[in-house]
């Protein structure tokens, strides 16, 4: 997976945070079975940022921890008929996952984990969004979270 990594935190994510974002999100995609050239993107910030873009695209006026922005929505794409090997080589674009640190670090003091932890369940929870998992009907949600548990269990981030 082409995964790129924007880090708006001054500095505050070390090199291994971002390793631990790139190895869980790999690992993820080949649960899922993605295509190798499959694309996204993480941007890691503050509260105060996280919060302006809560604001404007979702209209609620605090900081959250994960927002994810899918590229398309699935099934409302129209068909292109093409060559099946042409089809293998264009990119799909999941979107963008948005991270708020300051929220990994709360969350996981509060729960009483690793920060690592805790940022790999967010950006496994934003990428499932992003792969048209939610969580707004029991069932959905009890497939999502099941799979997340897996993801998450089998990569080595246990609670």
């Amino acid at each position: 997976m082409d995964l790129t990594i924007y880090d708006e935190t001054a500095g505050r994510v070390s090199e291994g945070q971002l390793a631990l974002i790139r190895d869980v999100l790999q690992f993820a995609a080949g649960k899922l079975s993605l295509k190798a050239n499959t694309e996204m993107s993480v941007t890691l910030m503050t509260n105060p940022a996280i919060r302006k873009l809560n604001q404007q695209y979702r209209g609620v006026d605090r900081a959250t921890d994960v927002l994810s922005f899918a590229a398309e929505e699935r099934g409302d794409e129209t068909p292109i008929i093409m060559a099946p090997e042409l089809a293998a080589e264009i990119p799909e674009n999941l979107g963008d996952l948005f991270v708020s640190v300051d929220k990994v670090a709360e969350q996981a003091k509060f729960l009483g984990h690793s920060a690592d932890r805790e940022l790999g369940f967010l950006v496994v929870h934003g990428f499932l969004h992003l792969n048209g998992y939610d969580h707004e009907e029991p069932a959905d949600e009890q497939r999502m979270f099941d799979l997340q548990r897996e993801i998450l269990n089998e990569y080595g981030l246990q609670r």
